[in-house]
């Protein structure tokens, strides 16, 4: 059974369906390699699409500082992001275009929020900023040395832990809607850190996947627009990555 990242970008069914367009690419320029996906044209993508991102998170952290209202932007910002990703899933041909427009619209989304936690636990950004690239940083250093190994059994079990995560969060916002119920992971009790914790870790281990899918891809020599399919699916788990880190910190921030 072949399971895939818990990213709708960084899938091995997603690289694979891409063989036509790869085949199409060698047959127009036989010699011409710049045509095909590389990590290194991965990484450079990944890298604009993170100043891209960055720069939009300025606005919407100097709105919240200047007595500004950001929740237009960061509330507009996570629905368009949110359905650049759904349109890329499905256009990965479409990527150079929609990627950047992610990254913009996230931005919107990372800066408001990031704003709303720094002002309520001063301190708590940076944090998380520096936490979440440290995890990065040890994941692909432990990726890239071959200290963990990317196996079926390993992507079976990230994978099913990724779907009970998100299965778990909608029904939880979806009944505390309609309902009085907190949901467990609310509030800073032991269990709910816990919860914020096991979380964390298993967007972690997300990341192995998503460098696993996108050297495949660049090994099985995907067309260039999968690099921006590939970059956005990274930033992806990132921000997921960045958003658990502000949850678990303010967490333990109010225990003070």
């Amino acid at each position: 059974m072949n399971f895939n990242s818990k990213n709708p970008f960084l899938n091995s069914k997603r690289f694979s369906s891409n063989t036509e367009s790869r085949t199409e690419v060698h047959q127009a320029q036989i010699i011409d390699y710049n045509q095909e996906m590389t990590v290194s044209g991965t990484i450079n993508k990944t890298a604009i699409l993170f100043l891209i991102l960055c720069g939009a998170a300025m606005v919407t952290w100097w709105m919240a500082f200047n007595g500004m209202n950001p929740m237009l932007p960061t509330i507009g910002g996570a629905i368009v992001g949110f359905i650049l990703v759904l349109v890329s899933s499905f256009k990965p041909q479409l990527s150079p275009y929609l990627a950047p427009g992610y990254a913009l619209f996230e931005g919107l989304f990372i800066g408001g929020i990031s704003a709303i936690f720094e002002l309520k636990f001063p301190g708590i950004v940076i944090n998380a900023v520096g936490a979440t690239l440290v995890t990065f940083l040890v994941c692909l250093g432990l990726y890239k040395f071959r200290i963990v190994k990317v196996t079926e059994q390993f992507k079976s079990v990230v994978v099913a832990a990724t779907l009970a995560i998100a299965t778990y969060y909608l029904i939880s916002w979806v009944v505390s809607m309609f309902t009085s119920w907190q949901p467990v992971h609310y509030g800073n009790s032991m269990m709910s850190i816990g919860i914020s914790v096991f979380v964390i870790i298993i967007a972690a281990l997300n990341l192995f996947l998503d460098f696993d899918l996108i050297e495949k891809g660049a090994r099985e020599k995907m067309p260039k627009f999968m690099e921006w399919y590939g970059a956005m699916g990274l930033m992806i788990t990132l921000v997921w990555l960045y958003i658990e880190f502000l949850r678990l910190l303010s967490k333990l921030s109010s225990k003070d």
